[in-house]
């Protein structure tokens, strides 16, 4: 898994206009929780298509930035969380024990 980090609101930008050529997937990370720690650790051991973008989120460091991808996204915040993000527009969003990088690939490969 090669992840981008996502350390700035700008970023935000950017995500939303790849996405209308490559899927976006942002991962909300807390560095504190245990259920974080599986997920991300599960996404990281996954074989995923290196055509979508994969960004990390410190949450728990980026707090701001994680409230903007609420409120730019239009979804829930939860940690964590994992959102696709196509045609600038988060078409879905799971967390804790529902992530999982064969649905993040399947929903970031689906014509939406």
């Amino acid at each position: 898994m090669n992840w981008i980090r996502l350390d700035s609101e700008e970023q935000l930008a950017e995500i939303k206009a790849k996405s209308a050529t490559t899927p976006q997937v942002i991962f909300k990370h807390s560095t504190s929780c245990s259920i974080s720690a599986m997920a991300l650790n599960r996404l990281e051991r996954a074989s995923v298509p290196g055509t979508i973008d994969f960004y990390l989120l410190d949450l728990l460091r980026y707090r701001s930035i994680s409230n903007k991808v609420a409120e730019e996204f239009d979804v829930h915040h939860q940690s964590p969380q994992v959102i696709v993000i196509k045609n600038g527009e988060a078409i879905y969003d799971e967390s804790h024990m529902g992530i999982s990088a064969d649905e993040i690939v399947e929903q970031a490969s689906q014509d939406n």
